[in-house]
């Protein structure tokens, strides 16, 4: 077999297979193609939700002022706003996002708003900072996206300086009662609404396919521990259809 073909080159898009190569290129298409439409999409798409849950891992990361704050593929930038605030004159807060489409919606929302803050388009796999720069991180509906969730988790502990904290909001495994509804809703509401507000249904049908392939709540508070933070918990949110995990880099 060659090497290339071989099963541990290959990672998932949705429900298709493909190769490990391939997959960011794949999706950045997606959101090269959705981020001028993202926010009302997410309106839309969450009923508004979304931003009671953004509000809810704003509240747990406790950012202080004066603090470093990293917030990982921050897109349109709702978690920086919210951080930078906090933080204040004194804090540094950075917006990154490996897509420079997405980057560029939250930068200039953000420079319209008043705030300056830094930007860089970069791979949560391999983050440009330096050891234990942070104090808090934080990724919002992006870790899903990421082709080494486990290489992506070990670079944020390492960016965390010790007693710092990482938030990952994420879409998870909704409660069994309500999975018949919500596969409905995601495999027929959400690419129809993708084609009549974004012209786009394919990439709207991925994010349904990339949430039934995220890691469940156990296995993703398994995978922070195993990337070396401590004191790992979740909390679900709407019956689990999202789930806010949390753990704190203990390392000195």
């Amino acid at each position: 077999m060659d090497n290339n073909d071989s099963p541990s080159s290959r990672t998932h898009f949705g429900y298709e297979t493909v190769d490990q190569n391939e997959k960011a290129a794949r999706v950045a298409q997606v959101f090269h193609s959705v981020a001028d439409r993202y926010d009302v999409m997410n309106d839309l798409m969450s009923a508004g939700l979304h931003r009671a849950w953004k509000a809810f891992a704003i509240g747990r990361a406790g950012v202080q002022p004066g603090m470093r704050v990293l917030d990982i593929a921050g897109g349109t930038g709702d978690l920086t706003r919210a951080f930078t605030r906090r933080a204040g004159p004194d804090g540094e807060v950075w917006l990154t996002d490996i897509n420079a489409s997405m980057l560029q919606v939250g930068r200039d929302r953000l420079t319209d708003q008043g705030m300056l803050v830094p930007t860089a388009v970069c791979n949560a796999e391999l983050l440009p900072f330096p050891d234990g720069y942070f104090d808090r991180v934080s990724v919002a509906f992006g870790l899903r996206n990421m082709t080494h969730k486990d290489k992506a988790l070990a670079e944020m502990r390492r960016v965390l300086r010790p007693g710092g904290k990482l938030i990952v909001l994420e879409f998870s495994q909704i409660a069994s009662p309500l999975a018949p509804f919500y596969d409905w809703y995601s495999f027929n509401i959400l690419p129809w609404l993708g084609r009549a507000v974004a012209n786009d249904a394919s990439s709207y049908r991925y994010l349904a396919e990339s949430i039934r392939m995220h890691p469940d709540q156990q296995t993703l508070a398994q995978m922070m521990q195993d990337a070396g933070l401590s004191r790992v918990q979740y909390f679900n949110l709407a019956a689990g259809m999202v789930a806010l995990h949390e753990g704190v880099n203990l390392d000195g």
